[in-house]
């Protein structure tokens, strides 16, 4: 089994897919792979699949994303690693996801939340808010992606691989520059340690070699420690840790008293609601939050706080 899963990750480096794809598809093989008596794929096919898919389902009770998931990773192992594909895999439905509406918190509830989170955390969720990042695309910043003339900030490599413009808040471009000059003091540090180079997309670290050790390329929010890189073992300094703010936005959570169970990706929810409420045209916001399609900009137009589709309750019309 080391061997196969050897072969499932080279398969996903040549294609470039992200290291989180990797691990996740990695284990996804592990586990079916132990499901089913440490037998190996290729004594295998779809019948397999398909259990060990409805055993998630059933038996696991995971989520439809973790199930599709899952389902992702062996249709690619059959595919790309061991060349037989499951075609009668390939036309099984995806499970289908609940219908829910994004939870979304009023300004005010907003406003208390950042007051009592500090620190780094703090200004990276203003970007959730005030940019309608996601957590990902915000600790991923680079020093060339603030334009503070301008006023925008430059998201590269979002989701489903697109690149898009969104506003910088004026209210943080002071703290923004405060935070660049200490990673800029930071980087110089690296620099003078011998260190300094910050993870770049191959293509790019192919082209430009000398890049990743340049300024703007930096992470606007950069670890506290150096480490090395799972791919290659080089030693250097990553980006701040998703897991770092998701506890300082959950411990604001408590210490505001809010009663919803809000989370970093809230504040983007809520970003682009109070934008619908106030009057933003919904093309606009899908271009600014990065949706592909505006089909999945409407659901926020579920949840503006007008009542339900914005018709007026028959209590609230003045009669009797």
């Amino acid at each position: 089994m080391p061997r196969l899963l050897d072969q499932v990750r080279q398969a996903i480096r040549v294609r470039h897919y992200s290291v989180r794809t990797e691990h996740a598809y990695a284990q996804w093989v592990r586990r079916f792979v132990l499901f089913h008596g440490k037998r190996h794929p290729l004594e295998m096919g779809a019948p397999e699949v398909a259990a060990f898919l409805s055993h998630l389902a059933t038996q696991r009770r995971v989520a439809a994303a973790t199930q599709n998931q899952a389902r992702n990773a062996l249709l690619f192992l059959y595919r790309e690693v061991l060349g037989q594909p499951l075609p009668e895999l390939e036309e099984v439905v995806r499970a289908k996801r609940p219908h829910r509406l994004p939870l979304v918190l009023t300004p005010a509830e907003v406003t208390a939340l950042l007051t009592v989170v500090s620190g780094t955390p703090r200004l990276v969720a203003g970007l959730l808010y005030g940019s309608g990042l996601r957590l990902l695309e915000a600790v991923r910043l680079r020093a060339k992606d603030l334009d503070f003339g301008r006023g925008e900030v430059v998201v590269r490599d979002g989701k489903g691989r697109r690149d898009r413009v969104t506003m910088l808040p004026r209210r943080l471009a002071g703290p923004l520059e405060k935070q660049l000059e200490l990673a800029r003091a930071l980087h110089r540090s690296d620099l003078g340690e011998g260190f300094g180079a910050v993870y770049l997309p191959d293509a790019l670290a192919r082209k430009y070699p000398a890049a990743a050790r340049e300024w703007g390329w930096q992470y606007v929010f950069p670890a506290q420690q150096r480490s090395c890189d799972p791919r290659t073992g080089e030693e250097r300094r990553h980006h701040l840790s998703e897991a770092t703010v998701q506890r300082a936005v959950r411990a604001g959570v408590r210490r505001a008293g809010l009663a919803k169970p809000a989370s970093c990706h809230t504040l983007r929810h809520s970003f682009a609601t109070h934008l619908l409420e106030r009057g933003q045209d919904i093309r606009t916001v899908q271009e600014l939050l990065g949706h592909r399609s505006v089909a999945t900009t409407m659901i926020y137009t579920h949840v503006l706080n007008r009542g339900a589709r914005g018709v007026p309750s028959p209590l609230d019309s003045g009669q009797g």
